[in-house]
């Protein structure tokens, strides 16, 4: 094992605050600043000092490590792109406001890459010809930018940021299978080796496009993702990939639609009230412009339209809230009271509960007026069904049919099977066994590097301050000289045994500050173990904590390092 350098903390450019800073809002961005880990630039934009470099350099390491075990290889594409490739996949558009544009002096379009798909398409396109070149997994580890409206929470969600990201190239759907699988247990390895307790859930692909989609998250109360789990089977699913089965119901039996006058009940709670009927027996009807087309979606009345959900389904369109200037010129739209019945002109989609045979109480498409027994299949039909309600605990699920659970989560990697998307928009072929040209599928798996730093402060942290497990830490011991003299020779004498031996040593050698101080800082700063040479210096004895446990032992100096190599 290879000697280290002790990092000497009268050295170290780490200023470690006791306080917490004003803006912060997660345990993740609390401590990292407190410990001399990163630094605010600007809003979402942060600078990494050498201890956080430290860590995002060991988790890095490990995603190559397995990356490279799979056959992937590394290379490094610009950050700054052009205009064109974007336009190609339509994602110049589709991504709107998230994006950084930029013109150089002679006027072309540029932008910050917000993820490479197009780009690598390019390269493979350029250096791969026949079937016998693939497959091929590529992946870099660069800078990423997205133009975050609200960027917050640190470095969890920042403006600029670190990924992992990674394709592969095959030219069947079964090779693409086996890259995906591939991809898959390195994740799984990459994580368990970074310490992170994660999940593995059914995701949707979103602007990326595909089909197969997973995502890999890390439980977390700063989380800002929701998912699914369920306690009776192994289903665990983002909120917005939940689906609910379509159950027609007997459509027999009920009564004919009744219109009956309900004055000033434009929402389900003074309809229901008015009526002494329960919200959930009421049929919400939210207008949306899809694309700028008037677009209604219909919910049972207890249950919301979960914004985002509906934008995935119906991606790359662009889905957004009515306004009152939408109904100027659309009588047949009547604010507060419409019902799916008579929508000759507007297209009616509805979750999976607004089943065939269903009956509701819904608006009567005239001012202060509802209809009774307003029977799906009869009275109205669904044009489409998607599963867009937010998904509640308790609700079914959908393996097995016990009640959900919700929990928060920090999303850590997210795997695609692309298919052809990129490669029809590109023309990507390469000569096939038969001589004939061949339409490359691919598959496209993410790791935000810097996302996983937060994740584990988030995980891992206590009362005391960060506590990293050993793969990430920024070193494997931390020394303090609690004392002068003789807690300060020894504290040098025990780093430079334990760098000598090939662990990464950090010193506290700083004048003019007491024991508490540096051992707060040790805490807070929250390397896996913590070696202080103090009052029985003399007698050659240190005390050894280990900072996950918290427990703590008078040993002599060559048995504590003997415990640490």
């Amino acid at each position: 094992m290879s000697t280290q350098h002790v990092q000497r903390m009268s050295r170290l450019m780490a200023k470690t605050l006791r306080e917490d800073p004003a803006d912060a809002e997660t345990l993740s961005h609390r401590l990292l600043v407190r410990a001399g880990y990163v630094r605010r630039s600007s809003a979402g934009v942060w600078t990494w000092l050498p201890l956080g470099k430290r860590v995002l350099e060991n988790v890095s390491r490990v995603v190559r490590e397995e990356m490279d075990a799979i056959g992937a290889q590394e290379v490094l594409l610009p950050a700054l792109l052009p205009k064109e490739p974007y336009e190609v996949s339509g994602r110049w558009s589709e991504y709107g406001d998230l994006l950084f544009r930029l013109k150089d002096r002679k006027g072309a379009d540029y932008l910050l890459g917000p993820t490479h798909e197009e780009i690598f398409t390019l390269v493979v396109k350029d250096q791969c010809t026949s079937y016998k070149d693939l497959p091929v997994m590529l992946y870099q580890i660069q800078t990423k930018y997205r133009d975050e409206a609200r960027p917050r929470s640190g470095v969890l969600r920042g403006r600029e940021f670190q990924m992992k990201d990674s394709y592969s190239f095959d030219v069947s759907d079964e090779g693409l299978a086996e890259s995906y699988r591939l991809h898959r247990e390195a994740y799984i390895r990459i994580f368990e080796r970074l310490g992170l307790d994660h999940r593995i859930v059914s995701a949707v692909s979103g602007a990326m496009g595909g089909s197969a989609s997973e995502e890999f998250l890390a439980p977390a109360e700063a989380g800002e993702d929701t998912f699914v789990d369920c306690p009776s089977c192994d289903y665990a699913a983002n909120t917005e990939a939940v689906t609910f089965a379509l159950a027609p119901a007997a459509g027999d039996g009920h009564p004919a639609l009744e219109e009956v006058d309900t004055p000033d009940t434009p929402t389900i709670e003074t309809l229901a009230a008015h009526l002494g009927v329960p919200a959930s027996a009421t049929l919400k009807n939210l207008l949306v412009k899809v694309d700028g087309e008037i677009v209604a979606v219909g919910v049972p009345g207890d249950r919301e339209v979960d914004l985002g959900k509906l934008g995935e389904h119906l991606a790359p369109a662009v889905v957004e809230l009515v306004t009152a200037e939408d109904f100027v010129d659309r009588p047949d739209l009547v604010r507060g009271y419409v019902g799916p019945q008579g929508l000759d002109k507007v297209r009616y989609l509805a979750d999976p509960r607004v089943a065939p045979g269903t009956a509701w109480v819904t608006g009567a498409n005239r001012v202060d007026t509802h209809a009774r027994n307003v029977v799906c299949g009869r009275d109205f039909e669904v044009d489409q069904y998607l599963d867009v309600v937010v998904v509640e605990p308790g609700d079914p699920c959908p393996r097995c049919g016990s009640g959900l659970k919700l929990d928060r989560a920090i999303e850590i990697g997210h795997i695609f099977q692309l298919g052809r998307k990129y490669a029809d928009a590109f023309g990507l072929d390469v000569l096939g066994r038969e001589g004939k040209p061949v339409r490359v599928t691919m598959g496209s798996y993410g790791i935000g590097v810097s996302r996983a730093v937060a994740a584990l402060a988030e995980q891992t942290a206590d009362e005391r301050g960060l506590c990293w497990p050993a793969a990430v830490a920024p070193a494997d011991v931390h020394v303090v000289a609690a004392g002068k003299a003789v807690p300060l020779a020894l504290a040098e004498q025990a780093a430079s045994a334990l760098a000598d031996s090939g662990l990464r040593v950090l010193l506290d050698d700083r004048p003019g500050l007491s024991p508490g101080v540096k051992l707060t800082d040790a805490e807070l700063i929250g390397v896996p173990w913590i070696l202080v040479a103090g009052r029985r210096s003399a007698d050659g004895v240190v005390e050894l904590q280990n900072r996950r446990t918290g427990t703590r032992e008078e040993l002599p100096l060559p048995e504590a390092l003997s415990r640490l190599r």
